[in-house]
């Protein structure tokens, strides 16, 4: 599996005015947790499926695996077709995402702020290329940020998933 090193931050709402950016609008499903889970955090797997329509209106499948938690993650994505995405979508009933993404390159860095359509949630999220590396928050989103919640479980898109479903999200 490959690395994943992320910071997430929850922000107080929408950033506005922002940068522009790409826009998608993200469907996403976590498939049902293993049998066996692994017994530790660092073990956790999570399955995913996500729709993506960009704005030219082409639609991108993936599924993706993810083991961990925090800053740095195991990830393997792959793309599907859409005929395995429908086959496999129904497994993820009760913790599903819709969200809007904006996309906002920022130097050598991509700033992703998601506003969850299922949630009352924005989170902005910045990849880094290793653990250590410094993060310039930009000054148009220095001022919506609440606090960082990348170690904390609550805000992982899975748990939000979860939540959602238990509130009636789609």
């Amino acid at each position: 599996m490959a690395a994943e090193i992320e910071r997430v931050f929850l922000l107080r709402g929408h950033p506005e005015p922002m940068p522009a950016g790409e826009t998608w609008r993200i469907e996403q499903g976590y498939l049902p947790p293993p049998a066996d889970p692994g017994g530790s955090e660092s073990g956790v797997l999570e399955g995913r499926l996500r729709r993506i329509e960009r704005p030219d209106g082409s639609v991108r499948h993936v599924h993706t695996v993810k083991r961990g938690a925090g800053l740095v993650r195991e990830e393997v994505e792959r793309e599907i077709d859409a005929t395995a995405f429908a086959r496999e979508w129904p497994r993820t009933e009760g913790r599903r995402l819709s969200k809007v993404r904006t996309r906002v390159r920022v130097g050598d860095r991509t700033w992703e702020v998601d506003r969850f359509t299922t949630l009352p949630i924005v989170l902005a999220e910045c990849e880094l290329p290793a653990a250590d590396a410094p993060l310039a928050i930009p000054a148009w989103l220095a001022p919506w940020i609440d606090r960082e919640v990348t170690d904390d479980p609550a805000y992982r898109n899975y748990e939000l998933a979860r939540r959602a479903g238990l509130v009636g999200g789609r």
